[in-house]
């Protein structure tokens, strides 16, 4: 049995590691493509439909620097209508979710968010631009945020 019991563990080891190798093979690209400064070669990116577009993704806090009240629900419909509804009246998306950031001073705040989510055609971008600045200065202006994040991503858009 020490001969079965030793071919076993050789025949495991050897998986083991053919199926490392193979996994670290196939992943290494991807690694390697998201850590250049180049962009990926356009073979690897397939688009079945759609046009060329930017997603831009704001996140609001909604718990105030200056400790007063937390903007409520009303505020931030309000503050979208008077802000952002002018400035993208094709549409948006406003996800409200939980999330978390470590303040200036070093302590970590956990608050219920709003996630603003706009699409625009990427030929725009340059003019879209002020209009996605305003937005985060008059957030931040009128509720007391430290700040407003901003996400932009390439994407395709078939509506």
């Amino acid at each position: 049995m020490p001969i079965l019991t030793t071919t076993r563990a050789r025949t495991r080891a050897r998986l083991a590691v053919t199926t490392a190798t193979v996994l670290l093979a196939a992943g290494a690209p991807a690694a390697y493509a998201t850590l250049g400064d180049e962009p990926a070669p356009a073979a690897t990116v397939t688009t079945v439909r759609g046009a060329a577009h930017l997603e831009t993704r704001l996140l609001f806090g909604t718990e105030r620097s200056d400790g007063g009240p937390d903007v409520t629900d009303a505020q931030f419909t309000a503050f979208v209508d008077r802000e952002v509804t002018p400035a993208f009246p094709e549409g948006l998306t406003v996800r409200v979710g939980r999330g978390q950031w470590r303040d200036t001073s070093g302590r970590i705040q956990r608050e219920r968010s709003y996630e603003l989510v706009l699409l625009y055609p990427a030929a725009e971008a340059e003019a879209r631009h002020p209009r996605i600045e305003r937005i985060r200065d008059a957030y931040r202006a009128a509720f007391g945020q430290e700040s407003v994040a901003r996400l932009d991503e390439r994407t395709s858009v078939d509506f």
